[in-house]
């Protein structure tokens, strides 16, 4: 196989984000030891950060502890940067998050992201447990303020109270955004992650009011944009494609059923007689997915990065075989290289 020309994807840092989906056959726990042990595979292929996801009494996921699976992450790995993507910090107080990326940042000095979002429970009950209104996400900024102020000693609400550990340390904290949640990143000086496939021109839009209206501050000098986007690399066009099945099926089931399913092995996927509601979810889903032959995956991952100007991508891939999985992860990490496909 000739060697992959250049495109505007070499170079640019790649990161792994996993929200611990679980599998037909698969245990919660052997689900959680798959992530720790992904984050250890995608280390030694050289991706830049591994981040794990918070999502509470969600069937079908099991990441509902982001910092403490990030403990396990740090402690089996050794140089990739570990983090959140993110906590979702309407359903905690700000001392707590600061005490406990304290703790993490002590534990595996400067290596420790902090990825924030302001998404709550989504339903009732979840929120009720959780110990939170529906509109708690709308105090998200004043929470951002005050949990960077924990870390800086600037804390102007609980002047006597510190975060121990935590004040002191540097922790890069990293806004989820949607909408308007990209400006405050920009009021704060903070670095951006957005979704970046769907709606590419609002999101153009959003990236350059980011750019324009950044302040620079203790966290960041300049704007800095982690791009997150779904990416399935294979042999063939099909094949990469077929790595998405698992997850759409799981999606449209949700929209029809109210929860996730384990991921199934795209045999079964394939064998699956859908609605006709069923199918047109389940094609929603992968629409806008990036996914094809590593030099399609290439031309239109490097498109989008070159486009947005992006700094970093970060991928989540979600499919029922962990090998293929793996795999696919390792053919993206060749591309970023630029690194010869010709010796497989």
């Amino acid at each position: 196989m000739a060697p992959l020309p250049r495109t505007a994807l070499a170079g640019v840092p790649l990161s792994v984000l996993d929200r611990s989906r679980t599998r037909v056959g698969e245990t919660e726990a052997e689900t959680l030891r798959g992530t720790v042990q992904l984050a250890r595979e995608v280390e030694e292929l050289g991706y830049h950060r591994f981040w794990v996801s918070e999502h509470h009494s969600v069937p079908g996921v099991v990441g509902s502890a982001p910092t403490v699976l990030a403990a396990a992450v740090g402690a089996s790995t050794t140089r990739i940067r570990v983090g959140t993507g993110g906590v979702m910090l309407p359903n905690h107080q700000p001392l707590v998050v600061a005490e406990q990326f304290g703790v993490l940042e002590s534990l595996f000095p400067g290596r420790i992201d902090m990825g924030l979002g302001r998404s709550v429970g989504f339903t009732n009950g979840i929120r009720r447990a959780l110990g939170v209104e529906k509109d708690a996400a709308e105090d998200f900024s004043s929470q951002v303020r005050q949990l960077l102020g924990y870390f800086t000693g600037d804390q102007e609400s609980h002047p006597q109270v510190h975060a121990r550990p935590g004040e002191g340390l540097t922790v890069p904290p990293f806004v989820l955004a949607v909408g308007e949640g990209a400006l405050l990143a920009a009021s704060l000086g903070l670095p951006l992650v957005l979704a970046g496939v769907k709606g590419e021109q609002e999101l153009q839009k959003l990236l350059d009011r980011y750019r324009t209206e950044f302040q620079p501050s203790a966290w960041a000098s300049s704007p800095y944009v982690v791009l997150a986007a779904t990416v399935a690399v294979a042999e063939t066009t099909e094949a990469a494609r077929q790595l998405l099945l698992p997850e759409a099926w799981s999606s449209a089931y949700s929209r029809t059923r109210g929860v996730f399913p384990p991921l199934q092995s795209i045999a079964s996927v394939l064998e699956l007689d859908l609605s006709e509601k069923e199918r047109g979810f389940f094609e929603q889903s992968l629409s806008g997915q990036i996914y094809g032959t590593p030099g399609e995956v290439g031309a239109a991952l490097g498109g989008l990065v070159q486009r947005t100007g992006a700094d970093e991508v970060l991928v989540t891939t979600n499919t029922y075989d962990r090998a293929e999985l793996l795999e696919s992860y390792r053919l993206l990490a060749e591309l970023a290289s630029v690194r010869t496909l010709a010796s497989r």
